[in-house]
């Protein structure tokens, strides 16, 4: 039994079916998962059994006639029984037509969209915990006919544990810490406790490259490792601090504690990573305008982020 996942989107939706392939794969071993998603995030998959990988570059399968052909190479190369769309947008829409038309069974998440419009409405004063995104994944090999429990539960991959990990940045403002407070942050837990920054990209690199230099006992690891390295850093780790960002989902896929700071996105939303605590959160919780975005990606509707600016670094350490 062979099932062809995709999910193409940002790398931290697709390290969370990490840890929800392992959980059914060891569920159900008659069943083999091909995973199609980009080319570079091969390293995530790399220890779980009977998966099989397939690294493509989006760029070579525009159109629709790029995506024909993207559906037939995926047919001839692994004949699957079933078909499991985790993104459901118009390209895996698109893909998933062309496998109908094939006598194939395609099987698509449900990603709640409009529960989660009503989670985000500033004006709506009744929020509440929308079923998590792991959970969205294991329903789609359920309706399948699978047997899938997960246990929600970090499995350490390494026992000898020191240092905090700090990630310090997202992709939308919504969703980081002012750097002023993550620097204070820095300087008060690197009294007791080594500090490795992460990072990518030019300018996280030279920032905390910058923050090694003026903060003892901290190094920054950012543009230093690649994504195998990476995980087993972390893996390594004590504690790792991130904010609603891939990071907190690597610790997941390792087994490692994460505390995880949310500014205008929130954890009812679904996105806490596998396995972590909400006793782990950090979040002002008495913002009635929160979450006022799923992914961090809008302006503030109050135009002061005091989801963010009123976060007080003690409340962080006192989580360490």
């Amino acid at each position: 039994m062979r099932v062809l996942a995709y999910r193409f989107s940002a790398f931290g939706d697709v390290a969370m079916t990490v840890p929800v392939f392992r959980e059914i794969l060891e569920q159900n071993p008659e069943l083999e998962i091909v995973m199609v998603t980009r080319k570079n995030f091969k390293d995530l998959f790399a220890d779980l059994p009977r998966m099989i990988f397939k690294g493509i570059d989006l760029d070579d399968y525009k159109g629709f006639l790029g995506l024909r052909k993207l559906a037939k190479e995926l047919i001839d190369e692994f004949e699957p029984t079933y078909i499991a769309d985790l993104h459901d947008v118009i390209r895996t829409k698109i893909l998933d037509k062309i496998y109908v038309r094939k006598g194939l069974k395609v099987f698509k998440i449900d990603k709640g969209k409009e529960e989660k419009e009503d989670l985000t409405d500033v004006w709506n004063l009744d929020k509440m915990q929308l079923k998590k995104t792991v959970e969205r994944y294991a329903d789609v090999f359920r309706e399948m006919g699978f047997t899938v429990e997960l246990s929600h539960k970090l499995r350490s991959i390494c026992h000898e544990k020191s240092g905090i990990g700090f990630a310090p940045f997202a992709q939308h403002k919504g969703k980081m810490l002012p750097l002023e407070k993550s620097y204070e942050l820095v300087k008060i837990l690197a009294k007791n406790h080594t500090i490795y920054f992460f990072g990518g990209g030019k300018n996280e690199t030279e920032t905390l490259e910058n923050w090694e230099k003026q903060i003892p006992n901290t190094k920054s690891l950012a543009g230093k490792l690649n994504l195998s390295e990476e995980l087993q850093k972390i893996s390594q780790l004590e504690v790792m601090i991130s904010m609603d960002s891939a990071n907190m989902h690597l610790a997941s896929i390792v087994g490692t504690r994460c505390v995880s700071i949310w500014g205008s996105t929130h954890p009812f939303a679904g996105f806490l990573g596998f396995g972590q605590s909400e006793d782990d959160v950090v979040q002002i919780n008495d913002l009635t305008c929160r979450p006022c975005s799923v992914f961090g990606d809008k302006e503030c509707y109050r135009g002061d982020w005091a989801c963010l600016e009123e976060i007080n670094v003690q409340k962080i350490i006192y989580k360490i």
